[in-house]
């Protein structure tokens, strides 16, 4: 039974990371955000135009998509230890896996036909339970470059992107760095339009309202 509880942990946390609480938080304030700026339904583009309560609503609970998920996982295969030959190598791979599912169901949400966000905070959530002692430097990275240039977009790829020299730097087990370099493809993907406005000079800074939007 712990088993197929494991197995089940996946499509789970995609569910979970699907539900676009973006939009309904803003919805509920008569706005449909997939309309307006850069039509994210995450935390930066509900700021803009939703206004600072909803946009930390939003991040929260798009955290939250993140850590739920690891957190179930970790709590099934620490029942299965018991009856089990589960070895901590198995707990690393099946929590990565995990979370990266939470992360693609919040970047192709089933709710918005396979739409979604950029995943980065509900990657962060992922990376607080799943490996804490970096997720502190990942946020320092985010913070001091979101400070100094204004953009939450490049903040957020050269603080992803450092993941997996992190991982390595820490010398920690294979699994983690995979799970470093996958988490980054996935949020480099998702970041490509904003790649080429950030080359071109068009993107927009926290808090400003696309001019073209």
């Amino acid at each position: 039974m712990h088993s197929l509880f494991l197995i089940l942990t996946i499509p789970l946390a995609f569910l979970t990371g699907s539900i676009p609480f973006g939009l309904i938080f803003t919805k509920n304030r008569g706005i449909d955000i997939r309309n307006m700026g850069s039509r994210n339904i995450g935390a930066t583009n509900v700021l803009r135009y939703a206004g600072r309560m909803t946009a930390i609503m939003t991040l929260v609970a798009d955290v939250m998509k993140g850590v739920a998920p690891v957190l179930i996982c970790r709590y099934v295969i620490l029942n299965m230890a018991h009856d089990h030959d589960m070895t901590v190598s198995d707990q690393i791979l099946w929590e990565g896996m995990t979370g990266i599912a939470a992360v693609c169901g919040h970047i192709f949400s089933i709710f918005l036909r396979f739409r979604g966000g950029k995943g980065v905070a509900t990657g962060f959530g992922v990376i607080a339970v799943y490996t804490p002692m970096t997720a502190l430097p990942v946020l320092i990275i985010w913070l001091v470059v979101a400070v100094i240039a204004k953009y939450s977009s490049l903040a957020a790829i050269l603080a992803v992107g450092s993941l997996p020299v992190l991982y390595l730097l820490q010398n920690a087990p294979f699994a983690h760095v995979i799970f470093g370099i996958l988490l980054s493809a996935l949020i480099m993907y998702r970041h490509k339009s904003n790649i080429q406005n950030l080359l071109s000079g068009k993107e927009d800074k926290i808090g400003e309202k696309d001019t073209e939007g």
